[in-house]
């Protein structure tokens, strides 16, 4: 029985789901490979984990599906996703504790969430401007 691995990443209302699995060691959003995949920022923060486990998805694939959120969120939520399977595949202290050290939301999801808009206002916090003449 081959290893399956499946974890998750969330930020704001973007959700990563990804699936870790012995074989050529790529990366693939939305079945698009991570070198082609959106912005260069987007490429940046999702190789992150990968950059401080170098080795870490040699002979692992890893096919990850987002959705939800905007760009930017859902770079984050994969790269979570990514971090985590990387760690659970793994099982090495090392790998978790120099996670970690980086970068908290690595293996932690980032629970903020946008404030909800409130009545008589224009958003969550603004008012209209009140003329008493």
């Amino acid at each position: 029985m081959a290893k399956i691995i499946n974890t998750s990443g969330k930020r704001k209302t973007a959700i990563a789901r990804a699936t870790l699995k012995p074989c050529n060691g790529r990366v693939r959003i939305n079945s698009v490979p991570l070198e082609i995949y959106g912005t260069d920022l987007t490429r940046t923060k999702i190789a992150e984990p990968l950059l401080l486990a170098p080795n870490a998805l040699d002979g692992v694939d890893a096919a990850i599906d987002v959705s939800g959120g905007g760009s930017v969120g859902q770079a984050e939520a994969v790269r979570t996703a990514l971090a985590r399977g990387i760690v659970e595949w793994h099982n090495d202290p090392q790998i978790k504790d120099a996670f970690l050290a980086y970068d908290r939301t690595l293996l932690v999801n980032d629970s903020r969430q946008k404030e909800s808009k409130k009545p008589h206002g224009p958003g969550a916090r603004a008012r209209y401007q009140k003329s008493y003449r």
